[in-house]
């Protein structure tokens, strides 16, 4: 008697996918409630990117479609965010 279920390889990695994207999500939020990060820093859109990727991941593979579809569009949102940070940062430090 083994102390796992005896899943095959690609639900392990869903699994994997879909906790460590709670994980960053969690953290993300903690960390932002704490003072610790701002909603303007690329590591807190990071950390909500990848958070929802693997949310997107384990609820599709789940058939947890709402879940999934809510994913994706917080993981543009973040997306999008990301890429005005690092568009911002770019053009305060370039000659004008």
């Amino acid at each position: 008697m083994t102390a796992f279920p005896a899943w095959d390889l690609t639900r392990w990695l869903v699994e994997i996918a879909g906790w460590a994207g709670a994980a960053l999500i969690l953290f993300a939020y903690l960390f932002l409630s704490a003072g610790k990060v701002t909603g303007q820093s690329l590591i807190y859109q990071g950390m909500n990117v990848v958070g929802a990727a693997g949310f997107i991941v384990n609820g599709w593979w789940h058939g947890a479609l709402p879940s999934a579809a809510l994913n994706v569009l917080w993981l543009l949102i973040g997306a999008i965010a990301s890429w005005r940070i690092m568009k911002k940062k770019g053009s305060s430090t370039s000659a004008t």
